[in-house]
């Protein structure tokens, strides 16, 4: 198994459902020294605002979010359900989990 991070609308479990056809099961946990920010993406019937992860130089600075279990099927599932506004990267987490999570392309 996979662990993917999520801080946004991958723990929708909508979302989880359309993405994966199954509700993921994940534990809490923190990316430290990145931060979110804004950024708007060109959908079907026009602009949505969502969030990115970006470095941030700021210590204080942390995400907090979801790690969840997935296959590497589901994953490469997630990869296309992200537009190219993202790029998948390998992470340490706060717990010392490593994880992928989604960043600014």
């Amino acid at each position: 198994m996979e662990k993917l991070f999520s801080y946004g609308t991958l723990r929708s479990k909508e979302i989880q459902r359309q993405v994966f056809n199954r509700i993921l099961t994940g534990s809490a946990d923190q990316l430290l020294d990145h931060k979110l920010k804004s950024l708007q993406i060109e959908e079907e019937f026009g602009m949505a605002d969502y969030v990115v992860v970006v470095p941030s130089t700021d210590p204080s600075d942390i995400i907090h979010g979801v790690v969840f279990d997935v296959s590497s099927a589901e994953l490469a599932k997630a990869d296309i359900f992200e537009s190219n506004a993202y790029k998948r990267v390998h992470v340490k987490l706060k717990s010392g989990t490593e994880a992928w999570i989604y960043i600014e392309n």
